[in-house]
């Protein structure tokens, strides 16, 4: 049984020894996203309400061709925390999408402009006519990308992440992936059909650069370029994911202040009630001097 033992956590050890030294060369060939600043970052971080609605229109003029955005509703866009439009505004940009909708009377399926209280329908009726479109790849649904997405950080960056509650692996990786198209480097074998993206693992994907400078106007004068268009558009998607991140922020704090609170009073409280048990309980405490007797209880002596 010893022997076993032994032999066990030696192969144990022998794969871990091989995977550790397997690491330095995947992270030769895995390029790890750059760290970016974000407005929502840390524990006090907050949704940039303008960047929201500049990634908002990056996603409805350029990925909403491909890309689903099923799990949000028009009505989201009025959220409080979110891109902060109006519900008159939201019920415009509804009416600019076709929704499926029926049966009619006849019992058929028709299209007609969407309403505030719709989901974003999808480009595609389903994942094979999507397939058939673009040529067999299926772009994932943008949801919860931002959540999904994430890369291998290693140690010890992932020990110190835990201090400084880095948790935009998600925008960062998408910023990076819109940032990565460039040319194959020489002997590397690019598929059919894929373009070479430094981030993305393996290095071949099959989505065509989808921004170039200038591609979409901005009216508020930020800079038109693909960095900025990634950093929009990388918010929004965040925002799509976690819409009560700046609630969930607020109320953590104001719980972690409430138990600090709580946990002061506690201890006074305690303090005070077995402050005489303790004392009672301690035989190195003086003892308490002789209740005086009654002086009809000495008469009687």
């Amino acid at each position: 049984m010893n022997a076993h033992r032994s032999g066990v956590f030696a192969c144990a050890l022998a794969a871990a020894l091989a995977a550790t030294a397997m690491r330095p060369a995947l992270a030769q060939e895995q390029q790890a996203p750059p760290r970016q600043h974000w407005s929502f970052a840390g524990p006090f971080g907050q949704y940039d309400q303008e960047q929201l609605q500049r990634g908002f229109k990056i996603y409805r003029e350029v990925c909403s061709n491909c890309h689903s955005l099923k799990l949000l509703a028009f009505r989201n866009l009025t959220d409080p925390g979110g891109p902060g439009f109006t519900a008159a505004q939201a019920a415009a940009i509804a009416a600019t999408f076709q929704v499926t909708d029926g049966p009619n009377d006849q019992g058929q399926m028709f299209q007609r402009p969407g309403k505030i209280a719709d989901y974003f329908p999808p480009p595609f009726p389903n994942e094979q006519a999507a397939r058939a479109a673009l040529g067999g790849k299926l772009p994932p649904d943008m949801s919860v990308l931002a959540l999904a997405r994430s890369y291998e950080r290693g140690f010890p960056w992932f020990i110190f992440d835990a201090f400084t509650m880095y948790q935009e692996e998600g925008p960062d990786y998408i910023h990076a992936i819109l940032n990565g198209y460039t040319d194959p480097p020489a002997g590397f074998n690019l598929p059919p059909g894929a373009q070479y993206n430094k981030y993305f693992p393996g290095h071949a994907i099959g989505m065509p650069k989808p921004l170039s400078d200038g591609q979409v106007e901005y009216t508020d004068g930020t800079p038109t370029t693909v960095d900025q268009y990634g950093r929009d558009v990388a918010a929004f998607l965040m925002w799509a994911g976690e819409p009560k991140l700046d609630t969930r922020k607020r109320v953590g704090f104001q719980v972690i202040l409430y138990l600090i609170v709580l946990t002061g009073l506690l201890y006074f409280t305690k303090k005070r009630v077995w402050h005489a048990a303790e004392h009672d309980l301690d035989p190195s405490a003086p003892a308490a001097p002789p209740e005086p007797r009654p002086p009809t209880e000495y008469a009687r002596s």
